[in-house]
């Protein structure tokens, strides 16, 4: 069984057009488990690599390029009677009232009435964690704007993917301690809300750093800017090879 972790959008949200918004897609065995956000330029991304619509998802924040390509799939879902009710939305308990406001509040989501926004999915609410196709997922808060409104995700000894924050030291010590893949927020300068390179070469030690795949950032000159000072940093499309999951799991006989 091989994991991967799938690049759809590498950008910040000036960068979406010609770099994607910033998104991925947790793999197995070449097919998708678990998409990470969903705006506009990934929903498109995520259509073209797998011939289909996402099955499951997990919001990180609702700033509109992590979250506008909802939309789009709230229709696609909603219309298609096999699809509608079935889709996994997982959200930290805390971003869920903004998701509602930005989203699901709008009066008549549909012309023909009789339709909550809500409908179209399954949502899951979440805390410390979820479970997805029998693996155990940790979620934790990241530094991005306000306390609470933005987290990470952990897939124990596989990946760790910060969502858009500043640095973290204090949780990427509790829920990075297994040798995991770190896909983390990073541009060449940071600003009150998001990572730049001098923040983390601040904040984390050499051994952290060499576990990290940058993305989040401005343009295509400024991910090469932090390849040239020798970081791993992710493309549209790139694939990064996992090493499997050794969290919790439930196992087909139990």
């Amino acid at each position: 069984m091989s994991w991967a972790l799938r690049f759809l959008g590498v950008g910040n949200a000036q960068a979406a057009v010609e770099l994607g918004s910033a998104s991925a897609v947790i793999e197995r065995d070449g097919r998708p488990e678990l998409m990470i956000d969903c705006g506009q330029e990934a929903l498109t991304a995520y259509e073209h690599r797998y011939g289909a619509r996402p099955e499951a998802l997990f919001i990180t924040h609702v700033h509109m390029d992590h979250v506008a390509g909802l939309e789009r799939l709230f229709f696609a879902t909603y219309f298609a009677p096999e699809r509608r009710g079935k889709v996994r939305l997982y959200v930290p308990v805390t971003v869920l009232p903004h998701l509602q406001s930005r989203l699901a509040d709008y009066p008549g989501v549909v012309a023909e009435g009789d339709a909550n926004w809500w409908d179209a999915f399954h949502l899951v609410p979440v805390t410390r964690g979820f479970w997805h196709r029998q693996h155990a997922y940790e979620v934790f808060p990241v530094r991005h704007h306000l306390p609470d409104t933005a987290f990470g995700l952990r897939l124990p000894g596989s990946v760790v993917w910060t969502g858009d924050t500043r640095p973290i030291p204090e949780m990427l010590a509790r829920h990075a301690d297994a040798g995991e893949v770190i896909a983390h927020d990073c541009a060449l300068h940071g600003n009150p809300s998001h990572s730049g390179i001098d923040d983390l070469e601040r904040e984390y030690p050499p051994a952290l750093l060499s576990r990290c795949v940058l993305y989040h950032y401005a343009s295509l000159q400024d991910g090469e800017q932090l390849r040239a000072r020798g970081y791993t940093v992710a493309r549209a499309g790139d694939a990064l090879v996992l090493p499997p999951p050794n969290g919790p799991r439930v196992t087909e006989s139990t």
